[in-house]
């Protein structure tokens, strides 16, 4: 059974943020739709989803300020969460987003962290598209969401196009798009409730 301690959530080394830091202030990436989530440049200025560039979701230490808002009480508690997949995927907070990407080591695209977090911690090999990842599993009705269930959003024109994993209180970690760091989002927010498409308990 895995760690269920905040330790869990932050198995990150110096080196591996340094390099994190140095790769995101060397890297001048395009606002273009890539990958399987569509989520770049048409809201300059406000981060994604509408949100402020100030927003904790967009902090160079998503980890740190994941932690924080815990221990404040506002909101999920990291505590509570322990689903293998979910605390696997939340190991994974500020990799870089990478299309094509299923390791922390070359960075993830929304599909990699999946799979990659549901082969450490499920041992389930999953196909590399968001759009096959859809065809596991049980449908689960959004009202009965639970920790660790699959979420699917339209972000591409197409279903299923982007996928994160529900973490319990309307939130869920995925990888979102070029520019962007594995984080955690709130699915109640207008851009992501418009483009839900399901959700799928493996």
């Amino acid at each position: 059974m895995p760690d269920t301690s905040l330790n869990a959530l932050a198995p990150c080394t110096v080196a591996r943020w340094l390099r994190l830091t140095l790769l995101l202030s060397t890297c001048a990436l395009a606002a273009i739709l890539s990958g399987c989530a569509g989520l770049g440049g048409s809201q300059a200025g406000t981060g994604i989803s509408g949100y402020s560039t100030a927003d904790w979701r967009n902090s160079a230490d998503p980890i740190g300020s994941f932690l924080a808002r815990s221990k404040n009480g506002a909101g999920l508690i990291a505590g509570d969460i322990n689903h293998p997949l979910a605390l696997q995927a939340l190991t994974q907070l500020g990799i870089r987003y990478r299309w094509g990407g299923k390791s922390p080591e070359t960075g993830f695209d929304c599909s990699g962290l999946v799979l990659h977090s549901a082969q450490q911690s499920l041992g389930l090999k999953l196909p590399p598209r968001s759009y096959d990842i859809a065809l596991f599993g049980i449908e689960v009705p959004r009202k009965d969401l639970q920790v660790g269930d699959l979420v699917f959003f339209n972000t591409l024109g197409r279903r299923n196009s982007h996928v994160g994993v529900y973490l319990g209180e309307d939130q869920f970690v995925h990888s979102p798009a070029a520019g962007g760091v594995v984080r955690i989002e709130n699915m109640n927010q207008t851009y992501w409730t418009k483009r839900f498409d399901g959700a799928r308990r493996l």
